[in-house]
């Protein structure tokens, strides 16, 4: 049956993607995603899109876009479309070149009367923060929002402001794949977010949720870290009357002492792994980690496409691996 006349969902066609931020080598966890979306979809005859999140003009360098390319290539993860080449019918595939598609989408939010401009810093509301909200995350106290909303008041043109979206104070439902159903308050856990920011750039949430719309994306999976994330995403998805993906969260690669790992840790960045292990070896590794695997057998992607399933995923919201095994 045509997925495109299947009113069951169960038919259609599964779209996944990889979005990497071209700031630094990738590292182990961020092949730890990447394999379980790349499995996910084709397991299921389903598409893969590589994305390149290059919102931050300081730290993104398309050296490193070419590097996430080859890294991938060697582990033997292939994609549908997207990528520096552009090829498919959504590009463009980098979100640098994609300002006048934001545009128009925020410019739908603005009509809704729940965007407004805000002036405040970061340190202005840093500085207004309860102790206990010291986890990293900066909720906003809603210093700039309107009195009464919606509001339909011109943005200033010569204060220099970002432009926030409004939250409402209830509970966003959503379900994910890896760890059920979640209920978030987005006034209590964020406040209102930006959308774009003083300088001109374009916020994650609002372009993500745009790109993933736009080149149908129909399933996301990232680290447990975004989980927060996919409440605000699914709001913005309501405002602008789009199709939420489902989603995947997967639990996050720390080292021994609990610290997740990151581009600034070399010992399990691409370019170390590669000079240790064959790319067998690797992917071995992370099936192992996502509970695939029994042990480290060395595998290629291909052959862990029919072991694959979700519910061998374990919920957590990390994995710890010891840095000297590997």
């Amino acid at each position: 049956m045509d997925s495109k006349s299947c009113k069951n969902k169960s038919c259609v066609t599964p779209v996944g993607r990889y979005a990497p931020s071209p700031t630094g080598r990738m590292h182990l966890g961020n092949l730890f995603s990447a394999l379980l979306s790349w499995l996910s979809v084709r397991s299921r005859n389903g598409r893969w899109v590589l994305r390149i999140e290059d919102l931050d003009p300081q730290r993104s360098k398309e050296e490193y876009a070419k590097l996430i390319e080859d890294d991938l290539h060697w582990l033997g993860l292939d994609w549908n479309e997207g990528g520096l080449s552009d090829r498919g019918p959504h590009g463009p595939y980098r979100q640098s070149l994609r300002g006048d598609i934001y545009r128009i989408y925020l410019n739908k939010i603005r009509a809704t009367g729940y965007s407004y401009p805000c002036t405040c810093t970061r340190a202005d509301i840093i500085a207004t923060q309860a102790p206990h909200q010291s986890d990293g995350r900066i909720i906003y106290g809603g210093h700039c929002r309107p009195t009464s909303l919606p509001s339909f008041l011109p943005e200033h043109p010569t204060a220099r402001h970002s432009t926030r979206l409004y939250v409402p104070d209830e509970e966003i439902l959503f379900t994910d794949t890896v760890y059920g159903n979640q209920r978030v308050n987005l006034t209590h856990e964020c406040g209102d977010f930006i959308l774009q920011r003083a300088d001109g750039a374009w916020a994650y949430q609002l372009a993500v949720v745009v790109d993933d719309a736009l080149m149908g994306i129909n399933e996301v999976v990232r680290g447990s870290d975004l989980l927060l994330s996919a409440a605000q995403q699914t709001y913005l998805y309501r405002l602008l009357g789009l199709t939420p993906p489902a989603y995947a969260h997967v639990p996050l690669i720390c080292n021994s002492d609990g610290v997740r790992l990151s581009k600034r840790d070399r010992s399990l960045s691409m370019d170390e792994l590669r000079k240790r292990h064959t790319p067998q070896e690797i992917t071995g590794i992370l099936a192992h980690l996502s509970g695939i695997l029994p042990s480290p057998a060395p595998c290629t992607p291909h052959e862990l496409i029919t072991e694959f399933a979700w519910n061998k995923i374990p919920p957590k919201k990390e994995i710890p691996i010891d840095q000297t095994s590997i």
